[in-house]
């Protein structure tokens, strides 16, 4: 009887000292990563021109002109022309490309038009922008600093009253 008290005993403690020992486990993480260049573009109101109605600071805004005609009062900001045969309008629009971890000097913009549209004659900086290929607006932008992109519509004097014109302007920047 005594021997199985302290076989018992025995078993016991065995028990409690195996359970306070500590179980570990290590390991060993290896993180890697590549930093990859990268370019942002964004449009900013350009004090010369109408304030853009919604997205400043972002890559993706809304110019409203609101109601333009050939003759007549037209909103601050607003550029005119006219011609025998159509009226231009145009306001200046601030396009902002910035880049991080890059040795890129500069970088190279173009525009295109979203759909086609046969009546009216769009262009930004001066340069034609239709839907059917992009048009380089510069090859050498300067990173960082506002560069002013006007964006013009040239309408029809046999357009309606009440048209509604509406399009978007794809953006492209691409690093040199």
């Amino acid at each position: 009887m005594k021997k199985v008290m302290l076989v018992t005993i025995f078993a016991a403690l065995m028990m409690i000292s195996s359970a306070a020992v500590a179980q570990t486990a290590t390991g060993t993480l290896t993180v890697t990563a590549t930093v990859n260049g990268s370019i942002q573009l964004v449009f900013n109101s350009d004090a010369a021109g109408v304030a853009l109605s919604s997205g400043a600071g972002t890559n993706t805004a809304t110019l409203a002109f609101g109601n333009v005609s050939a003759f007549g009062a037209i909103s601050a900001g607003i550029v005119r022309s006219t011609t025998a045969s159509n009226f231009t309008v145009s306001s200046a629009v601030d396009v902002q490309v910035a880049k991080t971890n890059s040795a890129s000097a500069n970088y190279t913009l173009k525009a295109q038009l979203g759909a086609a549209d046969a009546v009216n004659t769009w262009s930004v900086g001066g340069v034609a922008v239709t839907n059917a290929a992009l048009s380089t607006l510069t090859a050498t932008g300067a990173y960082a600093a506002n560069s002013n992109f006007p964006v013009a519509i040239t309408v029809p004097f046999t357009t309606a009253s009440g048209t509604l014109i509406s399009n978007t302007i794809n953006y492209t920047a691409t690093a040199n």
